[in-house]
């Protein structure tokens, strides 16, 4: 059963969608309102949008931070982490798109992204659950990148470090909706 808050916010948004819908169904002037969007009534199928949709569904994705993290360092390993995923899988960011007005915007992630929080020891563990399961791809974040002055010195430094001697300050994991939930359902929300 999802909690209190979680019903209000699927209210909230249900009430806002009912209403908006039916400003635009009762309106006699066609197009006086912006298309919600979602609306599919005036468009034709989009195979972006539902490939997009598609991934959604049937895969997921999470970036689990190290607990012990400064915010600093959370909010950069995170951003860092997201362009590794945006760069590495091309059905997560969903077409351009315009506002009212005709302004650009850029595609942003189509999937919902929950940051979760780990102990730095466990991120090891996870990351190698991860790689063992079909289909989960495990983007890391390490401390020798975050000290590193460019990529070249951090590819050079993490080339000659043990693996166990890796210090992890997050991970992302996309992949199967199944598997990335059985590897992260148990971990907090980064609060």
């Amino acid at each position: 059963m999802p909690s209190s808050a979680a019903m209000s916010r699927l209210v909230r948004r249900a009430s806002f969608w009912s209403i908006r819908s039916s400003a635009v169904s009762s309106s006699s002037i066609a197009g006086s309102f912006a298309d919600p969007p979602n609306d599919v009534r005036s468009r034709g199928p989009d195979p972006v949008r539902q490939a997009t949709f598609v991934a959604v569904l049937t895969n997921k994705m999470v970036v689990v931070i190290a607990t012990e993290a400064p915010v600093g360092v959370a909010l950069n390993t995170a951003a860092l982490l997201g362009v590794g995923l945006g760069h590495h899988h091309d059905d997560v960011v969903g077409p351009d798109t315009a506002d009212a007005s005709g302004n650009p915007h850029v595609g942003m992630c189509a999937h919902p992204i929950p940051v979760l929080r780990a102990p730095a020891e466990q991120l090891h563990d996870l990351r190698a659950q991860a790689a063992a399961r079909d289909g989960v791809t495990a983007h890391d974040m390490t401390q020798i990148a975050q000290h590193a002055r460019t990529y070249e010195q951090m590819s050079a430094i993490l080339n000659g470090t043990k693996a166990e001697d890796v210090e992890y300050l997050g991970l992302a994991l996309y992949g199967p909706r199944a598997a990335v939930d059985s590897l992260t359902g148990a971990l907090a929300l980064y609060r």
